[in-house]
């Protein structure tokens, strides 16, 4: 479906004034791009903690205001922005409101799914080979198929922190184990451990969203009966208990789970976490050893890495 993006440059303090008004006008949602935001979450002011941050993002910039407008409504532009400065003069200078300059784009609203099918292929990790469903895919001996539908943005292969995990629990999955993968995204862990050979698979995101694309993806992969996607914080749930537990989380948020991980690990059990900066191994691995779990195998891969331990 066919949008018109109507983006207003404004400030932060102003930008919630300005997307009340676009909200009067769109079928399509309104999106507020603010550094502040990317501020907050560096700090953990925001109560969510954000390990990582790329360098393009730390250079201060104005708030960004999109409205998502029919296309049959650009003639409404005018008397949209004429409203917003009617806001901005009956503020009297209280509020500093910016520029207001306006841009406006036509776009797709399936845009990013297209541009994702056009550069994913086929990912090998050992055994197991992540592959986008519109695509064919001949498997070889030996290869598991993980099929990711389209509408997946999050968890498809392609990142280091996600194939080393991969690549890990091939090495200590046994069948008939029970899994745990916490933080699912996608589900791709759990799939993957199910297709290897794993007995029973717990999938679990704080996520809703998460949680019903792991469902989806079990479905199409033909392991929903061995693979459960449950909306759960591993520190409140003390239900579930895994011979083999997936962690692909940041690693602020690795140290907070980690004096709950062994309850909810079998005895000789293993612990497989990426998504760590190795100027935070340390920490998560002295986190982990208060816990009782020792490492016993270490990968970096660009500039992430990943740890293997035992109870």
């Amino acid at each position: 479906m066919k949008y018109l993006e109507l983006t207003v440059h404004t400030t932060s303090e102003a930008s919630e004034l300005v997307a009340d008004v676009l909200w009067n006008y769109t079928e399509g949602g309104v999106a507020v791009s603010d550094y502040a935001d990317v501020v907050a979450l560096q700090s953990g002011k925001s109560g969510v903690f954000w390990d990582y941050l790329d360098e393009e993002l730390r250079a201060p910039a104005e708030t960004l205001v999109k409205a998502f407008l029919l296309p049959e409504r650009a003639g409404e532009i005018p008397a949209i922005m004429r409203e917003i400065r009617a806001c901005r003069d009956r503020a009297e200078g209280a509020i500093d409101f910016g520029t207001l300059e306006e841009s406006k784009r036509e776009i797709d609203g399936d845009d990013w799914i297209d541009i994702w099918k056009k550069h994913f292929r086929p990912i090998h990790l050992k055994n197991i080979v992540v592959v986008p469903e519109w695509l064919e895919y001949k498997r070889q001996p030996n290869e598991q198929i993980v099929l990711l539908d389209s509408n997946m943005a999050f968890g498809t292969g392609e990142h280091e922190t996600t194939a080393m995990c991969v690549e890990l629990m091939q090495k200590v999955l046994r069948k008939g184990d029970v899994v745990l993968d916490v933080g699912c995204g996608s589900g791709i862990l759990g799939i993957a451990a199910a297709k290897l050979g794993a007995g029973r698979c717990y999938l679990t995101d704080i996520d809703p969203v998460a949680v019903a694309s792991s469902r989806h993806n079990a479905e199409k992969n033909g392991v929903a009966d061995r693979v459960e996607a449950v909306e759960s914080n591993l520190i409140d749930d003390t239900s579930m208990r895994a011979d083999l537990i997936l962690a692909n989380i940041t690693a602020e948020i690795l140290v907070t789970l980690a004096p709950a991980v062994p309850s909810h690990l079998n005895g000789g059990g293993t612990v497989i976490l990426s998504g760590i900066l190795p100027d935070r191994m340390e920490r998560v691995k002295a986190a982990f050893a208060k816990a009782g779990l020792r490492p016993v195998e270490e990968e970096t891969r660009g500039e992430w890495c990943a740890l293997v331990l035992k109870k």
